[in-house]
């Protein structure tokens, strides 16, 4: 394959738009937040500093536990990418574990997990879907999109004999009236 076959430019392009549309439907820079700061949080109680001959262990009593909330952050990360309905559970339990960095892991990997924690919690809490863009109605349709003027009557309601009124439905929208069995509850389902 060439440098000059055009079908390479049009593979990366058709990919990167993939990618794109993947990644706006669902809360991608929160889980790479909350993965960026499990990273430090589990890597800096068992790193050795090494200065000329000189070796710093780093490593605390607490090390088990800031890799078990490194890798609990890293994993929260990895489900807001393919589970974006977690995505409050998973916000509040990576600002939790955020928190316990603080006093476990070395001030929360020396504030900058903490951080990234802290940050891709509060956006992973925050986010919501996007609604699809709707259609936009052309000026010459009109309300009715287009259909010659007079198909549709314009209706006003004069009195109690038309409407819910006169087929004996009651007129309660809210769901809430015993004549549909809520007793005042709202359904759920």
């Amino acid at each position: 394959m060439s440098a000059e076959t055009p079908a390479a430019s049009g593979q990366f392009t058709r990919r990167r738009l993939q990618f794109r549309a993947w990644r706006g439907q669902r809360p991608f820079w929160a889980g790479l937040f909350i993965m960026f700061g499990g990273l430090p949080i589990a890597y800096f109680p068992y790193a050795n500093l090494r200065i000329g001959h000189l070796t710093l262990a780093m490593a605390t009593t607490a090390g088990a536990g800031s890799l078990i909330i490194g890798v609990l952050l890293v994993v929260l990360g990895v489900s807001l990418w393919f589970q974006k309905h977690i995505r409050v559970f998973a916000g509040v339990a990576a600002i939790l574990l955020a928190l316990v960095s603080i006093p476990v892991s070395n001030l929360g990997g020396f504030l900058i997990g903490f951080l990234f924690a802290l940050v891709g919690g509060a956006m992973a809490v925050s986010w919501v879907p996007g609604e699809p863009p709707e259609e936009e109605l052309r000026a010459d349709e009109g309300v009715h999109g287009g259909a010659p003027e007079g198909a549709f009557p314009e209706s006003t309601v004069s009195g109690p004999e038309e409407g819910a009124a006169a087929t004996g439905e009651p007129n309660d929208l809210s769901g809430t009236s015993p004549a549909n069995g809520a007793n005042g509850r709202h359904s759920a389902g």
